[in-house]
């Protein structure tokens, strides 16, 4: 199974559909509020949820629904990557809440050659994730410095510091 791609693999316009998706639970969602130390109480407090907001329910803390895509897309998109550079524009559309099914999908939007290295470019994509009802509910743009074919086979080409496994 291909892990990333080489810049030159990057086609304007060529659309990634990431598999799997993700059910996000309510165990997901309370984990990743807790580490990354958001309590609002929209995220963790059903009751708050359901009698003082527009929701009636808790909704899903949206840097995770964000973090979801973002990992959906690594093997499709940075794979291989140097560096994620920027993340240039990232909204929240409409909101995801426990139970619903995230499924992700990426778009190149430009491929060019790294003018001060040869053996690089950057790649902007567009990521776009769907609930299981198509509903949009997240967007973002983002670059990533990939390395050339020749640059990867240099280092060590498909799975670089892979060992081969010891003869008994």
């Amino acid at each position: 199974m291909q892990f990333g791609r080489w810049l030159e693999e990057f086609e304007v316009g060529a659309t990634y559909k990431h598999w799997p998706g993700k059910t996000v639970t309510e165990y997901d969602d309370h984990l990743f509020c807790l580490l990354t130390m958001n309590h609002h109480p929209l995220h963790l407090d059903a009751h708050y949820a359901g009698q003082a907001t527009d929701f009636g329910r808790n909704v899903v803390v949206g840097n995770y629904v964000y973090s979801l895509l973002l990992g959906m897309s690594v093997p499709d998109v940075s794979g291989r990557a140097i560096a994620n550079l920027e993340v240039e524009s990232l909204r929240h559309v409409a909101p995801t809440f426990h139970g619903d099914t995230i499924y992700g999908e990426t778009t190149v939007l430009d491929v060019r050659a790294s003018a001060s290295k040869p053996d690089r470019g950057v790649v902007a994509v567009e990521t776009r994730g769907y609930k299981q009802d198509g509903t949009l509910v997240c967007v973002f743009r983002r670059r990533v410095l990939v390395p050339t074919r020749a640059s990867g086979e240099s280092r060590g080409g498909e799975q670089p510091g892979r060992p081969n496994p010891a003869t008994p």
